[in-house]
């Protein structure tokens, strides 16, 4: 059964002929979910996730064509960065699985791009000197702001991961340390309830009648 839940944040975005779609959404266990993306005969995609909280952060995951052949499948894995071209128009199905854990749920961030940027010079002259180099430069800067964008993506993942691992331990944390207390002060009670007993008890045992000091 394939399930669909409510997604933390959504972005869509469009650069030239390339779309990124890029969210983190919850996969409640033994569960399957998927989303489907429209993609073009020929047209190269690159599928990314990673898992950045829930138990031992792995998943299972699959693709399957508009046909419904499964072109790429994997068991109990923490991310994956995947790449490909479509064989056939249609819609793609994206997919991960869940069904192996019995109770905790998973967060994961999806990236999913389409298409290839179109060229950052075109019409390139190979006469002009200068401005040959002048093309070198554009495409190079270009190149190093992609490398540029997909670091401060992972950053900025690792840093959600590590937020969202700090705030479960501090969960942790506050939870045993009321547990703590509450044993604490269950444990003085029945220390106190104990001695009394005991003194009012043999406070007794001395007042009865034919008992001698």
């Amino acid at each position: 059964m394939t399930t669909f839940t409510p997604v933390y944040f959504l972005l869509l975005l469009s650069s030239a002929s390339a779309a990124f779609t890029r969210f983190i959404f919850e996969l409640p266990d033994q569960e399957v979910q998927c989303f489907f993306e429209q993609i073009e005969n020929g047209t190269e995609f690159t599928f990314f996730f990673q898992v950045i909280a829930g138990g031992h952060y792995d998943v299972d995951s699959f693709i399957e064509d508009p046909t419904g052949n499964i072109t790429y499948r994997k068991h109990k894995i923490t991310h994956e960065s995947y790449n490909a071209i479509a064989k056939m128009s249609g819609a793609y199905k994206f997919c991960f699985g869940n069904r192996f854990s019995t109770f905790t749920h998973k967060q994961i961030y999806f990236q999913l791009k389409i298409g290839e940027l179109f060229p950052v010079v075109s019409n390139r002259s190979t006469t002009a000197t200068a401005l040959t180099q002048l093309e070198y430069s554009c495409i190079k800067v270009h190149s190093s702001l992609l490398r540029l964008e997909d670091l401060n993506t992972n950053y900025q993942l690792q840093l959600l991961v590590d937020w969202l691992h700090a705030n479960k331990i501090n969960a942790s944390i506050l939870y045993w340390a009321a547990a703590e207390t509450i044993i604490l002060f269950v444990v003085t009670i029945g220390q106190v309830v104990v001695l009394k007993r005991f003194f009012t008890e043999k406070k007794a045992n001395v007042n009865m009648p034919g008992i001698s000091t």
